[in-house]
């Protein structure tokens, strides 16, 4: 599990199954930043993970701050499925 910050609005939304650098990712939850004041472009913040990471998600059994995090621009990501399959 680990966090996502992604510049500008790639298209997904919370649920949906997305690939970045060749790992499939699930998105557990998401905050968008950046509608306000700016910056020029939304941040999207995101908790990802795989698919068998989501028990460990719902039940709070990480500590956010501690996770690892990654930046990646809305282009590098490429959206598999809107919503996870596993999670109807």
């Amino acid at each position: 599990m680990k966090q996502l910050i992604v510049h500008g609005d790639a298209g997904f939304r919370r649920d949906a199954v997305i690939e970045v650098d060749g790992e499939e990712l699930v998105c557990f939850g998401m905050a968008k930043q950046g509608d306000w004041h700016g910056p020029d472009e939304p941040q999207m913040w995101c908790t990802v993970g795989t698919a068998d990471e989501r028990e460990a998600y719902e039940k709070r059994q990480y500590v956010p701050h501690w996770l690892d995090t990654e930046a990646v621009d809305a282009e590098d990501v490429e959206v598999l499925s809107e919503k996870n399959p596993l999670n109807v």
